[in-house]
């Protein structure tokens, strides 16, 4: 009998798979897919340079040095790494969102190889937005997630779809301005350093940090039922759907306006005061909330939302003291 409960013991720790390390990658790969995990990993921490393409404007040198933490892939909430985007919308005019490309935008890139970056124009007024890095951990699974699911969703809290001009649904990206994880991976290399593909960096490299980003795993976050009761009791879960499509990822993909508090530039058809349900996964990992960093903690992050959140934050408002960070506890360890 104790032989069979040593074995028994020793065949369950075995089996249980160990937690997701921040910047490792997904569970299950095949040899081959680890493989080009790794190489494209060295692919992203690679430091560019004018010789080796980058430029003409650029954010910084690397993708690894705006996604550090606290690892590999991570976000980003130092000083430098708050990028400045600007657009102008005029709802009379068509398109309603002038993403300013003409004088530099919508993404004015801090540096330039020589000479100085391009200022934002005083048109753009109102629509100046400021932005941290988000997490890539676990952004592979936002692939997998199918457009019927996202359009399922519509109406929920007043949530629309980011239709793109060729029809696609957008998903990648505080607008959801990207359909695909690869359009929004390989166009950070043009729009953050300035690097054309295949033109300074191969199609191949190109792909290789797709695949990195692809593989990342999901971090492991710590279980608590009462939380999540508190979370979904409140309505979080309405726009932070904690399994969309059986994907753990927090979030509809859907924009929501979210009230004055939010209002900054447009996208696309994403209006000021509309983001996409940002996805929950690697919160934990936050030294800053909201697009912009300007929230020190979870409960200032909530308490900002507004617009089609306004019920949402009264029900939290509503709970006791103790409901409140009890809620705000799960949500830290996401």
């Amino acid at each position: 009998m104790l032989l069979l409960l040593v074995l028994t013991a020793c065949a369950t720790s075995t089996s249980r798979r160990a937690p997701a390390e921040p910047g490792g990658p997904s569970d299950g790969l095949t040899s081959a897919q680890l493989n080009r995990f790794q190489r494209g990993k060295a692919v992203f921490e690679r430091v560019f340079t004018p010789a080796t393409g980058l430029g003409p404007l650029f954010n910084n040198v690397s993708c690894v040095a705006c996604h550090d933490v606290p690892a590999t892939g991570g976000s980003g909430f130092e000083s430098d790494d708050i990028e400045i985007h600007a657009s102008r919308f005029d709802s009379t005019a068509t398109p309603a969102c002038n993403e300013l490309a003409a004088d530099g935008g919508p993404v004015f890139r801090l540096n330039a190889t020589s000479g100085s970056p391009p200022r934002i124009p005083p048109s753009a007024d109102l629509g100046i937005g400021h932005r941290t890095t988000s997490p890539l951990f676990g952004l592979g699974l936002i692939d997998l997630v199918p457009d019927a699911a996202i359009l399922a969703r519509q109406g929920t809290l007043g949530g629309r779809a980011h239709r793109l001009p060729d029809g696609r649904i957008g998903r990648f990206g505080r607008k959801a301005i990207n359909a695909t994880l690869q359009e929004f991976s390989l166009g950070a290399f043009v729009t953050e350093m300035g690097i054309e593909i295949p033109t300074e960096l191969s199609a191949a490299d190109g792909q290789l940090t797709v695949d990195f980003v692809r593989f990342l795993a999901l971090p492991s976050r710590r279980e608590d039922a009462t939380g999540a009761r508190l979370f979904a009791r409140v309505g979080c879960d309405g726009c932070h759907v904690p399994r969309l499509a059986d994907q753990p990822l927090y979030t509809d993909l859907l924009l929501h306006d979210l009230g004055p508090n939010f209002q900054d530039m447009c996208r696309g058809q994403a209006r000021p005061t509309e983001f996409r349900t940002a996805p929950l996964i690697g919160l934990r990992f936050f030294k800053r909330f909201l697009h912009d960093g300007r929230a020190a903690n979870v409960e200032v992050a909530i308490r900002l939302h507004g617009g089609q959140a306004e019920d949402v934050v009264r029900r939290f408002e509503r709970l006791s003291q103790g409901e409140r960070q009890r809620l705000i506890h799960f949500v830290e360890g996401l």
